[in-house]
């Protein structure tokens, strides 16, 4: 099942970090030794929609649409999480220019990175 919504293009990334994250057993246990942290992605789209999605590297090492239980949730616009994604935007300027929320523990988003970095070189994003 897709985790993907149409009305959030750069939600087939979820698709792309839960196929990462699948894909190699030693690797998904690496992450969540490495991480140990649920994340929470909540998206708001150009037409005012928000969408949630979670990244479990605490426990299950999977992706799932929904809010759950996370340790950390990021609030941010899809654009602004499509330059996340490419790279072509930085996770901590936006935060300083108040484009990216954070809610939970702050120091535990910085764990993000790496993983998105891996799923941005695995699924060509």
């Amino acid at each position: 099942m897709s985790l993907a919504d149409p009305a959030f293009p750069s939600s087939a990334a979820f698709d792309a970090i839960n196929s990462a994250l699948q894909s190699d057993d030693a690797e998904r246990k690496d992450a969540i030794k490495k991480t140990g942290v649920v994340f929470a992605f909540t998206i708001k789209n150009a037409d005012g929609k928000v969408e949630s999605w979670n990244i479990d590297l605490k426990e299950k090492g999977v992706v799932s649409k929904g809010v759950g239980k996370p340790n950390v949730t990021l609030i941010l616009s899809e654009k602004d999480f499509a330059g996340l994604l490419s790279g072509k935007a930085n996770a901590q300027k936006l935060f300083m220019s108040g484009k990216l929320k954070v809610k939970g523990d702050v120091m535990k988003a910085t764990k993000l990175e790496p993983v998105l970095n891996k799923a941005r070189t695995k699924a060509k994003l």
